[in-house]
């Protein structure tokens, strides 16, 4: 890789905000400093979120990531033609944005496995438009592990010093806790340990969440870190990581944020994502609202850069030019410093 690394930005669900967000970003001078964005996504829906954002910005479709030109103040956008603007409803989950936003993803895992882009950073996607174009993935991550061949991975979230990543994800709770076990617990500590080194922490200390109130309590309130996490944390100290736990999900984020931990494997969804989002909002006294401030998506374990966004579509917000592009931007600038890092590193 010569110069700053080209990230690849999938536009998401062309009916929720990810087209507005991918704008905003894109108007920044700061993305362009640090990396060479193109847009995967629909060239016309990308003029209207241009209109939408009330920017003053170009779009130039192409067909190849050779034909950009990579300047601020235009968007160089792949352009796959799959909206028809006659059919689109913002905010509204449409078959249509569901397959094309799968198939945004889809062409951008394909150019960075042939190494034409470095990174791939992607707007939110609807698991409703998803499921209604008749495809049965969960969200972005089962479809990237699908579309790589990747077995072991997991999802891990980042906002400031917090990084949490998950050992389950987007399946019931009561499903959740049947997984619950150690081999995966085992393997989600093992790809944070990669992930904390990958991201230039030469020595992670990394603590494991609970199941269950107080850790289980000796049992009294459930045997899963008797018999599934303390074992797991057992093996994974046992090949040099340095991991401690199971410690009670009420003050293990905590100590996290403060620096006692590099990160934290959570057991199921909300568990890491809620204190994830706190962090990642401000309240805003001048305008009386929530800002978002940070918040970025990391697949850990790919064989390919992904960052995401830490929301979904918003389709209350789609089409009014009122979303906020903060985590789009992160995501987009955290994909270039990691790919920046593995091309020092010659990864």
């Amino acid at each position: 890789m010569r110069g700053r690394p080209v990230v690849g930005v999938t536009m998401g669900d062309a009916a929720g905000v990810g087209p507005e967000i991918v704008a905003k970003a894109l108007s920044l001078a700061e993305v362009y400093e640090i990396c060479r964005p193109i847009v995967i996504g629909d060239a016309e829906v990308m003029k209207i979120a241009v209109k939408i954002a009330d920017l003053s910005l170009s779009v130039n479709p192409v067909s190849k990531v050779e034909d950009c030109k990579f300047e601020l103040g235009g968007i160089d956008v792949l352009d796959l033609e799959n909206i028809d603007l006659g059919r689109l409803r913002m905010g509204r989950a449409d078959a249509m944005c569901g397959k094309a936003s799968l198939e945004y993803v889809e062409k951008a895992v394909e150019l960075a496995l042939n190494g034409v882009i470095h990174a791939i950073a992607t707007a939110p996607i609807s698991k409703e438009a998803v499921n209604k174009a008749g495809y049965s993935y969960a969200g972005h991550t089962e479809f990237l592990a699908d579309l790589t061949g990747t077995l072991d991975y997991a999802m891990m979230l980042i906002a400031g010093r917090l990084r949490v990543s998950h050992v389950t994800t987007h399946i019931s709770l009561s499903e959740a806790c049947r997984l619950i076990k150690r081999d995966r617990i085992v393997k989600v500590i093992r790809l944070t340990h990669e992930a904390l080194k990958n991201l230039g922490i030469s020595k992670p200390k990394i603590a494991v969440a609970s199941l269950n109130p107080h850790a289980g309590e000796g049992g009294l309130f459930g045997r899963e870190e008797i018999e599934e996490i303390s074992p797991a944390v057992e093996e994974a100290r046992r090949v040099g990581i340095d991991v401690e736990g199971p410690f009670p999900a009420d003050t293990v984020f905590v100590k996290a944020r403060g620096g006692a931990y590099d990160a934290v494997v959570a057991m199921y969804h909300d568990q890491g994502h809620i204190p994830v989002k706190i962090i990642g909002l401000e309240w805003d006294e001048e305008s009386g609202r929530w800002t978002r401030v940070s918040g970025v998506n990391l697949t850990i374990g790919l064989p390919i850069i992904r960052t995401s966004v830490d929301h979904g579509t918003a389709y209350g917000k789609a089409g009014k030019g009122i979303a906020n592009p903060q985590s789009m931007i992160e995501a987009i600038k955290f994909a270039a410093r990691l790919a920046a890092g593995r091309a020092h590193a010659g990864l």
